[in-house]
C-alpha cells in the first residue's frame, strides 16, 4: 500500500485485463477530452471579462463544488498525508489557476484559432516529453502516431489559421502567442506530474484525487479573487465581482467548475492511472478535437475539407497510438 495514505483506505481492486483497461482508459480521456473542450468557448462567450475573472471564477466554483462534495469522501480524503497536499496545491496552481489565466488571455488577445493550434500542440510535446521516462516506449512505434497527429493538426489548424482577421493588432498577437506559450508549458508539467504521482500511489482513488486538487484549489481562487478585488477598486475597468452580465457569468463558471473542472479532473486522474503517461499525452488531442467541434457550432459553420482530413487524421493518430501501446 502507497506511503501516502493511511492503512485502512479501501482495498485497490484486481488489475483488470489490457484489453479492458485500454478501452477504460481512453473512454475515459475521451470524457476528459470533451469536458475540457468547454473551456476554449467561454472567453468567446464573456469577451468583456478579463482572463483573470474566468480563471478565478472557473476555480473558484471548482474549489466550492469539492468541499461540497468532500463530506461523502471524508474517510479517504482524512487519508491524505501532507506531501499529498503539497502537490495537490502545486498542481492547483499550475494546471488549473496558470494554465486557464494564460490560455484566457490568449484567446482574448488573439482570438480562438492561434491559441487553438499552439494548444493542440500538446499531444506531441507531452508524448515527447513523457517517452523520456525510463519506461519509455520505442520511438519507431511512438513516431507513426505522433506524425499522423502532427499533420492532422496542421491541416485542421490551417483553415483555422485561415479565419484570423485583421482587426488585432500585431502587438495583440504577439501578446497572445506568448501566454498560449505559456500555457503549453503549463500543462505539459501538470498532466505529466499529475500521471507520475497517481502511479506511484495507487491506492488513491481517482474521485478522491479530483476532490483534493479541488479544495486545494478554493484557497488559492479566494486569495485570487481578494487581489482582483483591491486592483479593479483602484483601477477600474470592471465591475467586480460578476461584472455587466452576471448570470451568464456565475452560469459559465459553475458549468465550467463541475463538467471541465471537478469531472474532467476526475475522468484524466482515471485515465492516467490506467495508462502510460505517452499514450495519456496524445489523448490530449480529444481536447482540441471537442474544441474545434464547440468552436464550428458556435460559428454554425461547417469545417471545410481540410480541416474534415486533420479531424480524420487526428483520429487515425490516436488509434495508431493505442495500437502502438498494446501488450507494452
Amino acid at each position: 500500500m502507497s506511503s501516502a495514505v493511511k492503512a485502512g483506505a479501501p482495498r485497490r481492486r484486481p488489475p483488470l485485463p489490457a484489453g479492458r483497461i485500454l478501452v477504460e482508459g481512453v473512454s475515459c480521456a475521451l470524457g476528459a477530452g470533451l469536458l475540457w473542450g468547454l473551456v476554449f468557448v467561454v472567453p468567446l462567450l464573456l469577451p468583456d471579462y478579463p482572463p483573470a475573472m474566468l480563471s478565478l471564477g472557473r476555480y473558484l466554483a471548482f474549489g466550492v463544488i469539492a468541499l461540497l462534495l468532500a463530506w461523502s469522501d471524508r474517510p479517504r480524503l482524512q487519508a491524505l498525508q501532507r506531501q499529498d497536499w503539497q502537490m495537490a496545491c502545486e498542481l492547483a496552481l499550475v494546471g488549473n489557476l496558470f494554465y486557464y489565466l494564460f490560455l484566457s488571455a490568449a484567446i482574448q488577445l488573439a482570438d480562438a484559432p492561434l491559441p487553438t493550434m499552439l494548444i493542440g500542440t500538446l499531444p506531441i510535446v507531452i508524448a515527447i516529453v513523457a517517452n523520456f521516462s525510463a519506461e519509455a516506449l520505442p520511438w519507431r512505434r511512438l513516431l507513426p502516431s505522433l506524425l499522423v497527429i502532427a499533420t492532422g493538426i496542421a491541416l485542421v489548424n490551417s483553415h483555422e489559421m485561415a479565419l484570423l482577421d485583421d482587426r488585432r493588432s500585431t502587438q495583440d498577437y504577439l501578446l497572445g502567442t506568448l501566454f498560449a506559450l505559456a500555457a503549453v508549458f503549463a500543462w505539459t508539467w501538470y498532466p505529466l506530474r499529475n500521471s507520475r504521482w497517481l502511479q506511484q500511489r495507487p491506492a488513491l482513488a481517482s474521485g478522491t484525487w479530483a476532490i483534493a486538487q479541488g479544495l486545494a484549489t478554493l484557497p488559492l481562487a479566494l486569495l485570487g479573487m481578494a487581489a482582483a478585488g483591491g486592483y479593479f477598486h483602484w483601477q477600474g475597468g470592471f465591475d467586480f465581482p460578476l461584472g455587466a452580465s452576471s448570470g451568464r457569468y456565475i452560469g459559465l463558471m459553475l458549468m465550467l467548475g463541475f463538467c471541465a473542472s471537478w469531472l474532467g479532473t476526475l475522468l484524466w486522474n482515471r485515465a492516467s492511472r490506467l495508462l502510460p503517461a505517452a499514450l495519456v499525452g496524445q489523448l490530449i488531442v480529444f481536447e482540441s478535437l471537442a474544441a474545434f467541434a464547440y468552436a464550428f457550432i458556435l460559428r454554425g459553420s461547417l469545417p471545410g475539407s481540410s480541416a474534415l482530413i486533420g479531424i480524420a487524421l487526428l483520429v487515425a493518430g490516436v488509434i495508431l497510438g493505442v495500437r502502438a501501446f498494446r501488450g507494452h
